[in-house]
């Protein structure tokens, strides 16, 4: 994966430009970005700050293993109920 070129300080900078009623054109000539990356950025890091920013990649590290243990133990529910079913 791409590694970007704007730390997530930097990219919650250019989303407070903006916000501070600067076009969001105007950001993204000056930032050299897309508009589409500026949407991107707003859809992910819109409404954060900065100490938000750094801990989103721990909480969804936390959320991928959570994930994977609801599934797992959903997996051992199934079986048992298989295997009760079977015996009766």
């Amino acid at each position: 994966m791409k590694r970007s070129r704007f730390s997530e300080e930097q990219i919650i900078a250019v989303l407070k430009e903006q916000e501070a009623g600067m076009p969001t054109a105007d950001v993204c000539r000056r930032h050299g970005i897309s508009s589409a990356t500026f949407y991107k950025w707003k859809s992910k890091y819109g409404g954060l700050e900065v100490s938000d920013a750094r801990r989103l990649p721990q909480l969804e590290q936390e959320n991928a293993r959570l994930k994977k243990l609801l599934a797992d133990s959903m997996l051992d529910n199934a079986m048992l109920k298989e295997i009760s079913a079977k015996k009766f």
